[in-house]
């Protein structure tokens, strides 16, 4: 039988959800950890004891931020903090002209919703958006290719598709925008954490992720990466008093600049949520992307197989290297499902017409096969 590399019953038993549930749903939320409980106890016990430790707070968020920067291959710099990736998209949208010859935004449409949103939103400043066509549950570089032109400013292309769980080639993507003088935009929630990502080789020029899928954390906080060259030339107004050169200078009247991404910070940081991000990050590179991804693949793999065993249909590619963790079965009412598998202390996701199943590094071969029989059970039965 197939095992990591780390030691897997470690790794279970500080996860407190496995001794009454089958969570499946990194897609959605992580489960929480001894880790992150410990962390967020240790911010709520310095609020109650100190009513205020300011320096240590912020000296939290840094750590995320450094924490953040570390698993991508990237310096603390060249990272900011956000709320959510709706507003770490936004900032970037912010920071971009829509007036001249250059108004062009070539989008996928495996972009999740808020990134779409984002980006419609700039047509009343002047943007013009034009989607790449998703293919059977894919999207083709052609297509991009046939999109973008000397008028586009912004390709946004996500890692992964979060319907089917479709692996997008961002150096390739890369390229043909680097080729026509865009930018690239990256949207990596639906894979960060689950596999090695470098940014700065991978030719985006933005790269954002929440925290609350398979970087093990909570809503309420993201991390946008900008490439260095490009952050220089950034000024988002969607900013705050964080992103200010000093902010404790508390000079209202002028607007100067953090170096590098810190000028896509904005007010007071998501400490609570800093202190969690930081301590699920950390658990991950210390047990290393590299087996945590060896592993998803084969998990993955397995969903994929037995999926066909059990006369399942699995929406998007088969191919390990062109998928996320997720894996996509279709059936006609996924929410009736998810409820089902809850019945049963399986935790999935039900989006549009597939039910997800996106295991994690904490799971085994067990869960899959446990989740895949009463995925098909409930699918007959819906």
């Amino acid at each position: 039988m197939a095992e990591p590399t780390y030691d897997l019953d470690a790794v279970r038993r500080q996860i407190p959800l496995l001794r009454t549930h089958t969570p499946m749903n990194n897609c959605s939320q992580a489960p929480q950890s001894d880790v992150t409980r410990a962390a967020a106890d240790a911010y709520l016990s310095s609020w109650a004891q100190d009513g205020m430790d300011w320096d240590s707070w912020i000296e939290s968020t840094e750590e995320a931020r450094a924490e953040f920067a570390a698993l991508i291959g990237a310096q603390p710099n060249d990272v900011a903090i956000a709320t959510s990736l709706s507003q770490a998209t936004s900032s970037v949208a912010s920071a971009l002209s829509w007036r001249g010859r250059r108004n062009r935004i070539v989008a996928s449409g495996a972009e999740f919703p808020t990134v779409g949103h984002v980006w419609l939103a700039q047509e009343r400043h002047g943007a013009v958006v034009d989607w790449v066509p998703v293919r059977y549950g894919a999207v083709t570089l052609q297509d991009y290719q046939e999109r973008i032109d000397d008028q586009t400013l912004v390709v946004s292309a996500c890692r992964g598709y979060y319907q089917t769980g479709f692996k997008q080639n961002i150096p390739a993507i890369a390229e043909l925008a680097h080729e026509k003088g865009a930018f690239l935009y990256v949207d990596a929630y639906q894979t960060m954490g689950s596999e090695v990502f470098d940014a700065p080789s991978s030719g985006a020029d933005f790269v954002a992720s929440g925290n609350l899928k398979f970087l093990m954390g909570i809503p309420g906080i993201a991390f946008l990466w900008v490439r260095p060259e490009v952050a220089s030339e950034m000024e988002p107004s969607t900013t705050g008093w964080f992103g200010r050169a000093d902010p404790y200078a508390f000079e209202a009247k002028r607007l100067d600049w953090a170096e590098g991404a810190r000028r896509f910070d904005l007010g007071t940081p998501p400490i609570m949520e800093a202190y969690v991000a930081r301590a699920g990050m950390a658990w991950l590179r210390e047990l290393g992307l590299d087996a945590i991804e060896a592993w998803n693949d084969t998990l993955g793999q397995r969903c994929v197989e037995g999926a066909a065993e059990r006369g399942l249909t699995v929406l998007g590619p088969h191919d390990p290297a062109m998928r996320t963790p997720t894996t996509a079965i279709a059936c006609d009412n996924s929410h009736a499902v998810e409820a089902t598998l809850r019945d049963q202390r399986i935790i999935a996701s039900a989006r549009g017409p597939a039910i997800r199943l996106a295991p994690h590094f904490y799971n085994t071969i067990e869960d899959v096969d446990r989740a895949l029989d009463a995925t098909a059970r409930a699918i007959r039965h819906a």
